[in-house]
């Protein structure tokens, strides 16, 4: 796992005498070398006041992006992740399913539709990367990218509604065939400053035979910067190739925003 840098130590100096303590009252509103100067120190590097240290460059968000190294099993990475889609993914969702809450099939259109294009958290503001991995019949898509701070904690606060708006619903493709997607809540490693994690399964029919679709996803916020993780495919899903890339790319993307180069090796910091 990745090291994380440990946090500062606060050290208290001895007891002063009256005075002194006096003068380092009078001194310390303008000059934070002192004793509210470790305040500040403690404060400024709290995760809350790094959000984001620096802007998250094309460079930097490539960097952050997991290896095979970092991905436990069989992963080989590909280089079409980019033009993958789903067809299972594609319908229109069926209103009569939400009979008290009409709004709601709105936002399960919204997630499908984000589903398939792999725009989770709505479009970045800033830079962003991505990169795939297959094992088998399953497929791993991971990215990288900075957002507008208040559109990035809508967003997230959206996928965490999910599991109780769109717990179960039907979608009709082209065809007038019927899928029933489900949609539930998966934990997450504790990384990052904010996360949520869905377990979604599609069920409905490839080639006129019946099939199901099982897919991770995760999106974790670090600073304004987020990973977006889908995984899974025909066969099921490997939830522990989810959290070694939620846990181990969270570490990337945290070096990445303190300025250093992540290792090409799992584990390793630099």
């Amino acid at each position: 796992m990745t090291q994380r840098p440990s946090r500062p130590v606060r050290v208290l100096a001895s007891a002063l005498a009256a005075g002194a303590l006096l003068t380092t009252a009078a001194c310390s509103d303008g000059d934070d070398s002192g004793a509210d100067g470790a305040d500040t120190t403690r404060i400024s590097s709290s995760p809350l006041a790094q959000e984001s240290p620096a802007a998250l460059t094309p460079a930097g968000a490539r960097a952050a992006l997991v290896t095979e190294g970092d991905l436990e099993g069989d992963w080989d990475q590909v280089k079409d992740a980019a033009d993958w889609r789903d067809s299972l993914l594609v319908g229109k969702v069926d209103v009569a399913d939400f009979l008290t809450a009409k709004t709601n099939a709105a936002d399960c259109q919204k997630f499908l539709d984000a589903l398939y294009s792999d725009d989770l958290l709505g479009k970045p503001s800033g830079a962003s990367a991505l990169t795939g991995f297959e094992e088998g019949d399953s497929r791993l898509l991971y990215q990288v990218a900075a957002y507008d701070r208040k559109a990035l904690s809508g967003s997230l606060a959206w996928l965490k509604s999910l599991p109780v708006t769109c717990d179960q619903f039907t979608a009709t493709d082209s065809s007038g065939g019927k899928r029933t997607v489900q949609v539930t809540e998966r934990s997450l490693p504790k990384e990052g400053d904010d996360r949520q994690g869905l377990r979604v399964t599609v069920q409905g029919s490839s080639g006129g035979a019946a099939t199901t679709l099982t897919l991770d996803v995760a999106a974790l916020r670090v600073g304004t910067d987020a990973i977006t993780i889908t995984n899974g495919g025909l066969d099921g899903v490997d939830g522990d190739s989810t959290d070694t890339a939620a846990e181990l790319g969270t570490g990337r993307l945290e070096q990445v925003q303190a300025g250093r180069t992540p290792s090409a090796n799992p584990g390793d910091t630099d």
